[in-house]
């Protein structure tokens, strides 16, 4: 009986010297999986490290981007709002520098009105100079009458209210003024209101 335990002793141990070269030889391959994992962690670790790394830089590129959107905006909301408060002040400096030429003449106007004395010579003479008066105001500010009786006719400076047909006169000869035209450099403020012969 106990060579018989002897000899399951030792069958026991052959069977486990045998099994230990399995072991040995399953070892490396778990070996090699686990250094193959522990790379491709590595590996994956470095592709999000430099995933992470690329959305940062573009993360802190947008924010740039939008800083200096946001900066345009303004800049372009102060230009358009300093615009409109240049573009305000010019036009009420335009019309200040034509009232102050137009005061004078109403001025005149109220003396005329307040002499009661005045005979109708004295007020034709008082409105013919206060006419001049107004003329050369214009002409200061720039403005030009134009349209005159026996000019030729342009539809571009004249607009014709009556039409005749006239020998002595030429062709498209303006015959008669009913209003006179007036300019501001090129730019025409009003045509001529006049009578055209032919």
């Amino acid at each position: 009986m106990q060579k018989d335990k002897i000899n399951d002793a030792e069958a026991t141990e052959q069977k486990t010297t045998a099994q230990e070269p399995e072991a040995a030889e399953t070892k490396p391959e778990t070996q090699n999986a686990d250094e193959t994992s522990d790379a491709a962690a590595q590996s994956a670790d470095g592709e999000e490290a430099a995933v992470n790394e690329e959305a940062e830089t573009l993360r802190k590129e947008l924010l740039e981007v939008k800083d200096r959107l946001l900066r345009s905006l303004a800049e372009y909301d102060n230009f358009r709002k300093r615009s409109a408060k240049d573009r305000e002040n010019a036009c009420q400096y335009a019309k200040s520098e034509v009232l102050m030429k137009i005061l004078p003449l109403v001025d005149n106007f109220e003396r005329a009105a307040q002499n009661e004395s005045a005979s109708f010579e004295d007020y034709k003479k008082g409105i013919q100079m206060i006419h001049k008066q107004f003329c050369d105001s214009l002409q200061s500010l720039g403005v030009e009458a134009f349209g005159e009786k026996g000019e030729t006719f342009d539809p571009n400076l004249h607009a014709a209210v009556m039409h005749i047909e006239d020998a002595s006169y030429g062709e498209n000869e303006i015959v008669e003024v009913f209003a006179k035209g007036y300019r501001l450099g090129e730019k025409i403020l009003r045509p001529a209101s006049v009578r055209v012969a032919n």
